[in-house]
């Protein structure tokens, strides 16, 4: 409690008891405007802005080091869209276990794509050449956890407090450089000495501290349609065979291709089995913009055309999906928080960035969770130092954000690269994903 005591004493007030402030109903053109009447405390210690992986790994990692923290997230709840998706969970591994009590971590299993298959401790994650079926590499992963990502946030958001349905409009900052002020378009406010934006790769935080143009992601030449279908029983058992969790192609013509298990409901009844896959090609920007008001079945005929060069498992996937089968389009997108014109304004340590947020990176070499998530542990530190008083607040947020940029911003660059080089048969050898695998992108602290 002593360093806490500090902390209050360096805000120079005791925190009132947690609650949302009225705000007047007005929209403020600046993005350092302050309120009117400044609040002298603030609600919380930190308010964390959006209610993904790294949102809530965060929350709870703050709340393991017993900081007062609140979690407020646009939708109504955390199953509002009816999307999911997987991810691969791998050297970020250790980061998250060290945000998490034991007891939750004793459940990570429960979150996996099959509860029933633990990771092996040493495994390969295959690449094919998705039109013969030759084996192209096999990149040893350890410890591979593949995690439903609605599955996980279930779990990461128990004990913490959540708040749906706030949309953040703007942020201000109070003139004595301690406090930060969100204002939400339901007219409240919430102050905390530290607000965080975790509110992914289109993030209304980032577009806050850098402004509609330097803030907003960058859109790449490449689309890819995802699918999450179930067969017959003798079909899933057909297509498991391929590798019971997950495999990845790559076609001479130019696409890049991932198939997987998404959730396996029930192990011994293959036809309660929701298969994960999909296709990725290079698509200009002009194309996209021609192509934006596709229907649902323009989409799936387009990828069924394309997996008709593919081997299986691929092939007969998309084949026995129905005509009218729900598909996921989107064109593939970055941010680059190296890029000379999107380093943004801390205010003194009162706002950051992590996870999307901060470096939004392309897929195809599976990074962006174990990222996010070592994001979300090296901020739980920063948090520290300065509650603690071993560091002010602008010094332990700027230690923070010259790690994460260095880490996560090479990152970016590197997964773009290799984005481009899976899709390009001329130079998919050479690729990051071929030459490196899914290991940590190394970085030399002299740069």
């Amino acid at each position: 409690m002593g360093r806490i005591r500090r902390f209050w004493s360096w805000i120079a007030g005791k925190p009132p008891a947690q609650q949302t402030q009225q705000f007047p109903n007005h929209q403020s053109d600046s993005h350092v405007a302050s309120p009117t009447a400044e609040p002298k405390n603030p609600t919380t210690s930190v308010l964390v802005v959006g209610a993904g992986s790294t949102g809530l790994a965060l929350a709870q990692g703050l709340k393991q080091s017993g900081i007062s923290c609140l979690v407020v997230e646009k939708h109504d709840s955390i199953d509002a869209l009816g999307r999911d998706w997987n991810m691969g969970l791998h050297w970020g591994v250790q980061s998250l276990r060290s945000l998490i009590t034991d007891e939750m971590w004793s459940h990570i299993h429960s979150v996996q794509v099959d509860p029933s298959e633990p990771p092996p401790e040493h495994d390969f994650l295959k690449f094919l050449n998705a039109q013969t079926g030759e084996c192209m590499a096999a990149i040893p992963v350890q410890s591979f956890y593949r995690l439903r990502r609605r599955k996980l946030r279930g779990l990461l958001a128990q004990g913490l407090d959540v708040q749906y349905g706030k949309r953040l409009r703007t942020l201000t900052f109070s003139d004595d450089g301690k406090l930060a002020t969100a204002l939400f378009d339901d007219n409240t406010s919430i102050t905390a000495s530290l607000v965080v934006g975790t509110d992914g790769a289109r993030s209304t935080v980032r577009r806050e501290l850098l402004g509609p143009n330097s803030g907003r992601i960058r859109q790449l030449p490449y689309c890819a349609t995802f699918v999450q279908a179930r067969f017959t029983a003798e079909q899933a058992q057909f297509l498991r065979g391929f590798h019971p969790l997950y495999l990845a192609g790559i076609h001479p013509a130019g696409y890049f291709a991932f198939f997987g298990m998404h959730d396996v409901e029930d192990p011994d009844r293959p036809e309660t089995w929701t298969f994960f896959f999909y296709i990725s090609w290079h698509c200009t920007l002009e194309e996209q913009e021609a192509t934006a008001d596709w229907s649902n079945s323009q989409r799936l005929q387009q990828v069924k055309g394309f997996s008709k060069c593919f081997t299986d498992p691929w092939r007969s996937a998309f084949e026995w999906v129905p005509d009218d089968h729900q598909v996921w389009y989107m064109g593939l997108t970055d941010f680059d928080p190296c890029a000379s014109d999107h380093r943004w304004d801390n205010h003194g340590g009162r706002v950051t960035l992590a996870g999307d947020a901060a470096h939004a990176m392309t897929y195809q070499r599976g990074q962006g969770l174990n990222h996010s998530i070592t994001d979300a542990a090296k901020l739980v530190e920063a948090t520290n130092q300065f509650l603690t008083g071993k560091r002010t607040p602008a010094d332990a947020i700027a230690m923070y954000e010259d790690e994460m940029i260095a880490r996560a911003g090479g990152e970016v660059s590197l997964s773009s690269v290799n984005t481009e080089m899976v899709h390009d048969w001329q130079k998919v050898l050479a690729s990051p994903v071929l030459t490196a695998g899914v290991t940590k992108r190394s970085v030399d602290p002299s740069n």
